[in-house]
């Protein structure tokens, strides 16, 4: 875990989106190596963002029942959400300047 993420669980997920801030949703597993290689760009995003988005993580593995309630069937899948509301959803590894482009209206 990055030093700017923060650890999403199946209990405080709701909590977690709730907010104005857009937050960007990592879906990942210890397992995954495309996720692993998400973890240095999403923690720069993060620090570089700081107050106007918002980066958590959370492993499938041991929150399954956010995994299913958002259908994520492969990971890492990152979902953009705001006031609690899914706004756009990232299948697979991205380069740091991929991710900041799809991230742009967002930040």
């Amino acid at each position: 875990m990055g030093q700017n993420t923060v650890v999403a669980t199946d209990t405080n997920f709701d909590e977690l989106i709730r907010g104005d801030t857009p937050v960007l949703v990592d879906f990942w597993a210890e397992w995954c190596g495309p996720c692993k290689m998400m973890n240095g760009p999403l923690n720069e995003i993060a620090g570089e963002h700081s107050g106007n988005l918002a980066v958590a993580k959370l492993n499938v593995d041991e929150n399954q029942q956010t995994a299913m309630n958002y259908q994520v069937m492969s990971i890492p899948t990152m979902i953009i959400f705001k006031d609690g509301v899914e706004k756009k959803r990232l299948v697979g590894a991205r380069s740091k300047a991929q991710l900041e482009g799809e991230l742009s209206e967002y930040v």
